[in-house]
């Protein structure tokens, strides 16, 4: 009876280390299952918030490059305009800076100078009726124009002894080449009127002569189509000496004398040999414009056309 009881003792002991053992690897594949599953759960989160974050960085990149704040800057210049400018006009606005972007080489200065003068428009198009009518300030050209019944008033016959006859120019204007033709006429020089006020009809007869002789391209650049000439104001007049041909008068003593004298007596060479982009019109040595004593000494002194003047000074659009 003894001997079954210790065996039965050693039974149990066995088993009981077996059990442990199975136990401890039950606990151990428990506890590597359990790191597997969290890893799982835990690394695709780590791997997922990663790529959200990467386009998120794109995206903020993208928004503002510093190529587009360079072409914004850019764009802000070419855009802009200098509004302290004596003559800018508030109204011409976006004509400056249309003609600032095709222009970008041009100072502010001339940008708003040309838009004045309309350079930014047609010749013969885009055109403005004249104001200022009936006096010296009046402005005829390629885009300001005189109706077709205007006559000016006070039209006045210049004397035999300084013009052609049947000259007229408006009295004012008249009193004025009277003097001037006679202080040359005193230094033995003559300065005779060729050509002064013209009529609307006359200047259609005599523009359609140009054309049918020269074709009308050519014939824009020296005569005025009719409304736009500026011998329908009564204060243009066309010079010469009685030896030589009008278009050789700039080869004259009386040519020279009258760029040293012309302004003392109110008038100017109208289409002067540097300012065929402004005037629209070839030089013209012969043809001359009353303005008064007072712009004429100025645009003499500033080397400026009539254009200029009115664009800058006179700033009556």
């Amino acid at each position: 009876m003894k001997k079954k009881r210790k065996k039965k003792i050693k039974i149990k002991k066995k088993n009981f280390a077996l059990f442990i053992i199975v136990v401890m690897l039950l606990a151990y594949s428990i506890t590597q299952v359990i790191f597997l599953v969290v890893k799982v759960i835990t690394s695709p989160k780590k791997e997922i918030e990663i790529k959200e974050e990467k386009p998120i960085e794109k995206k903020k990149k993208e928004t503002k490059p510093d190529e587009t704040k360079k072409e914004e800057k850019s764009n802000d210049s070419e855009i802009t305009i200098n509004e302290k400018i004596d003559y800018f006009n508030i109204e011409y606005l976006d004509r400056y800076l249309s003609y600032k972007r095709n222009n970008n080489t041009l100072t502010d200065e001339q940008i708003i100078k040309n838009v004045n003068m309309q350079l930014d428009k047609t010749p013969y198009k885009d055109i403005i009726k004249a104001n200022n009518l009936n006096t010296e300030k009046v402005l005829v050209n390629k885009y300001y124009y005189l109706e077709e019944d205007y006559v000016p008033d006070d039209l006045e016959t210049i004397s035999s002894t300084y013009a052609l006859s049947n000259m007229k120019l408006v009295h004012e204007a008249k009193e004025a080449f009277e003097s001037l033709s006679k202080a040359a006429a005193k230094e033995k020089l003559k300065i005779i009127a060729m050509s002064s006020y013209r009529s609307y009809s006359y200047q259609v007869n005599l523009y359609n002569r140009y054309v049918k002789q020269d074709g009308k391209e050519d014939a824009d650049t020296y005569s005025g189509r009719p409304g736009h000439s500026e011998h329908q104001t009564g204060l243009a007049v066309d010079v010469y000496n009685q030896d030589e041909t009008y278009t050789n008068f700039e080869k004259t003593k009386e040519y020279k004398w009258m760029q040293q004298h012309a302004q003392e007596y109110g008038f100017i060479l109208r289409f002067p040999k540097d300012k065929e982009d402004e005037t629209g019109y070839h030089f013209e040595s012969w043809h001359y414009r009353y303005v008064g004593k007072e712009i004429a000494e100025y645009i003499k002194e500033n080397n400026i056309s009539f254009e200029e003047y009115y664009a800058t000074i006179i700033k009556d659009w």
